[in-house]
């Protein structure tokens, strides 16, 4: 029974966790729509979810670090909550100063992402609530 519940509760925390993400970056995205050269980023939210799923459930860190002969080699771990995952806009009607931020798109996403996010939070609520109707009834 823990297992499912620890399973259930992992996924919702791995979810959010990636959801508050993808709205900063997206908030990043917005707020640098006048920035010359400044490229849109965004996530496949599905593959990087699925990505941390599958890095929890095994338990390790898939992060391959080289070998190396001196302190001062960098390391190959991609920096940040996204590591290689983020990926860099096409623009429908690219800018004279490079930019490639279309602010209709960049709020479209963002309140789409607020929404499944209060979605989330919503749905962990009522399986909490299921959970201690679950435990007042025994």
């Amino acid at each position: 029974m823990i297992n499912k519940l620890d399973k259930e509760l992992n996924y919702h925390h791995q979810a959010l966790g990636t959801r508050v993400a993808r709205q900063e970056l997206l908030s990043s995205n917005i707020a640098n729509a006048d920035t010359p050269n400044f490229k849109a980023k965004d996530i496949d939210f599905s593959a990087v979810l699925s990505d941390k799923l599958g890095l929890m459930s095994q338990g390790t860190l898939r992060n391959v670090k080289l070998d190396v002969t001196s302190h001062m080699h960098f390391n190959s771990a991609a920096p940040g909550f996204f590591g290689d995952s983020l990926l860099y806009r096409v623009p429908l009607q690219p800018s004279a100063d490079g930019n490639t931020v279309d602010m209709d798109m960049e709020r479209t996403r963002f309140a789409d992402n607020a929404i499944k996010y209060d979605a989330s939070i919503t749905f962990l609520n009522n399986e909490f609530r299921n959970l201690v109707s679950a435990l007042q009834e025994r």
